[in-house]
């Protein structure tokens, strides 16, 4: 990857939508090596897709909360199984594996505290190996979806 490539990756991160003849003119290339590195940067996995964002409220997700979640058995029957049923919730946002204590991070966004509880109660506390979980719930934004940096 040269700094070319990381160009095309900052214009892409920041509109995922522009025309590869707009790109070409941004990262000052013409239109075929322009396409040429897109398609090889697609190829290779750099470029994992291209999405929308949307903003959860329209959607009528406006409450949002971070699980902590300690597992009681750490096999590794146990740890696929947490982590194909975690895959499974829709609310379940983004959810990451840690070192140390806890565990693993959940983010969650549901409709309102109602829903968050009942996702809680209904299917987070019976997900397989859990011994303990422990909730936050965000107050804001300081900083979201950044591009990652060239």
């Amino acid at each position: 990857m040269d700094d070319v490539d990381r160009k095309i990756l900052a214009e892409l991160q920041q509109d995922g939508r522009l025309t590869v003849t707009e790109l070409a003119a941004r990262v000052r290339l013409s239109v075929s090596p322009c396409h040429r590195r897109l398609r090889e940067l697609e190829r290779s996995g750099a470029i994992q897709g291209y999405r929308a964002v949307v903003d959860a409220a329209a959607l009528g997700l406006t409450f949002e909360a971070l699980v902590f979640v300690s597992m009681r058995q750490e096999d590794r029957d146990t740890v696929a199984e947490f982590e194909r049923a975690v895959g499974e919730l829709e609310h379940v946002l983004d959810a990451q594996r840690l070192f140390g204590e806890p565990d693993y991070l959940l983010r969650i966004a549901t409709a309102d505290l109602a829903a968050f509880q009942r996702l809680y109660d209904e299917r987070l506390a019976t997900l397989p190996g859990v011994q303990r979980l422990t909730s936050t719930l965000v107050m804001k934004h300081v900083v979201r979806d950044r591009p990652l940096p060239a």
